[in-house]
């Protein structure tokens, strides 16, 4: 969740977050939900999804998107202190667009990688 200090014109106060879910529109999805610490509930509304997260499990839903654009929810359980309805939004993007993202992100990844590698040489 953003502090409200962070916050632009135009953003929604308690579901914006700092790191939206990407996915491409026009395709089949299928989502496998776990957790790794407490019980969570990821709620969608707008693609009529709301599956539980449980340690140890993992849960699947299939979507398909057929429009650009962005879609909150939160996480409808309350499971532990700061936990309870926390933000979620998924980003939807056009196939030519998500694949641009993907490739700019694994760049990055993958550019830290290395001067992280390159500073055991240097140190």
């Amino acid at each position: 969740m953003l502090p409200a200090d962070e916050l632009n014109p135009g953003d929604l106060r308690l579901l914006e977050v700092d790191n939206r879910v990407v996915l491409p529109t026009d395709t089949h999805i299928r989502l496998v939900v776990t957790a790794a610490d407490v019980l969570h509930c990821w709620t969608i509304p707008s693609f009529g999804v709301k599956m539980d997260a449980c340690p140890g499990r993992l849960n699947q839903a299939s979507l398909f998107v057929q429009r650009p654009g962005v879609f909150y929810g939160q996480c409808s359980e309350i499971c532990g202190i700061m936990h309870g309805f926390m933000p979620i939004a998924v980003e939807t993007v056009p196939m030519k667009e998500y694949l641009t993202w993907v490739y700019t992100k694994l760049s990055e990844e993958l550019f830290i990688k290395l001067i992280i590698f390159l500073k055991k040489f240097i140190s």
